[in-house]
């Protein structure tokens, strides 16, 4: 189906930013893979290409756009002709909105350029060893010494931990508050900063994801990010968004998988006749293409209403949750109709299947994301009496 957002200033970017991903990422994918990160290069690549927080003012070297599809467009193209573990998303999307939205004049001026030319690459850590999303449970803690912080905590499953320059960690700053955390800038290189080992995962192989540890660290006053117990509330205040840029992906992986393996069932015969002409195989993905095209206009109007400030939570875990649950059924419908092959990790669609799997996890899992729906709705137990 045509997406009808998109004007020809998008379509010429698209067609920029292919050529981009196709030259300087997809080359180096496999090697990429195999060392387990990208290489540090790709962001300043991307940075002198403009592709890094197209929405940053123009005076920290971005393009001043605050149109989020020509980021849309960022994202869907890495993914299809690019390298999925190459973060670009979370650099721009998920963590620098937080220094930009948060941040002193102070704090923009010394990090945002750096982080618009790709020299300063970035990362969140909010998750914990045995506390998962449950952010209410962190107990990585930050004390106030008067004229510093003090940090002492660990974090797991930190995405871009192996690479990052500057990482934004949530840290908890009223031991007798729930809800009492606050965000604080970590630079590579503090005393009592170390990262643990890469860790291995299912999928996502080019993409490191790391243990931290912070013992003793002494942050400066001036590494705050905002008020030091409104960390709760900054979190929660992004997730949309978040949710949102997960949505895009899911959807793009999804797309990818279902062209290859179209592609696949017109040309691998069995008894006598194409794949793709026995019945079953021809329904499978007639419904998936109506289910990719259903859910791209949801994702596509929800993008929309992420421009005019109207996006909701609730809006934004229904995308999430219908395009990652959509992703999981293509690539192993995709698996399946390439037989064997669908097993070897050579053939695109086994990575695909592979990366696909902790979309439904990360970034809030599937039942987060209707319970987020079912609250919406009204049917909230702590308010229904």
């Amino acid at each position: 189906m045509r997406r009808l957002i998109f004007q020809p200033e998008h379509d010429q970017f698209r067609e920029s930013a292919r050529r981009f991903f196709q030259k300087e990422v997809a080359p180096h994918g496999e090697r990429w893979r195999a060392q387990g990160h990208v290489d540090r290069e790709i962001y300043k690549k991307a940075g002198e290409a403009g592709l890094l927080l197209t929405w940053a003012e123009e005076r920290f070297g971005g393009a001043g756009i605050s149109d989020f599809r020509f980021e849309q467009i960022i994202i869907e193209e890495n993914i299809i002709h690019g390298e999925i573990g190459f973060y670009i998303n979370l650099h721009s999307n998920l963590v620098a909105p937080y220094i930009d939205a948060l941040g002193t004049p102070a704090q923009r001026e010394r990090i945002l350029p750096g982080c618009v030319s790709g020299d300063t690459i970035l990362a969140i850590a909010m998750t914990e060893p045995g506390a998962g999303s449950d952010l209410a449970g962190m107990r990585t803690r930050a004390e106030d010494k008067g004229d510093h912080w003090l940090l002492n905590g660990a974090k797991t499953y930190i995405s871009n931990g192996f690479l990052a320059d500057l990482i934004i960690v949530a840290a908890r700053t009223q031991p007798d508050q729930k809800h009492g955390l606050g965000l604080f800038l970590v630079e590579a290189g503090m005393p009592g900063f170390d990262r643990g080992q890469r860790l291995k995962k299912m999928g996502l192989h080019a993409q490191d994801t790391s243990e931290l540890f912070f013992n003793d660290v002494k942050l400066p006053k001036e590494n705050v990010l905002g008020d030091p117990t409104s960390g709760f509330r900054y979190l929660t205040r992004f997730l949309a968004k978040e949710r949102l840029v997960a949505a895009i992906g899911s959807l793009a992986a999804a797309q990818v998988a279902f062209d290859i393996t179209l592609d696949y069932v017109r040309e691998r015969r069995a008894f006598g006749r194409p794949i793709g002409a026995f019945q079953h195989n021809r329904f499978v993905l007639a419904g998936l293409r109506a289910e990719l095209d259903a859910v791209q206009t949801l994702i596509d109007q929800c993008v929309l209403l992420l421009n005019d400030g109207e996006l909701s939570g609730e809006d934004a875990a229904e995308c999430k949750l219908l395009a990652t649950e959509l992703e999981g059924r293509m690539v192993d419908a995709g698996v399946q109709m390439h037989g064997g092959a669908g097993y070897m990790e050579e053939y695109r669609i086994s990575r695909l299947y592979t990366d696909a799997r902790v979309s439904r996890i990360f970034a809030g899992s599937s039942e987060i994301m209707k319970e987020i729906i079912g609250r919406g709705l009204g049917l909230d137990e702590r308010k229904m009496g």
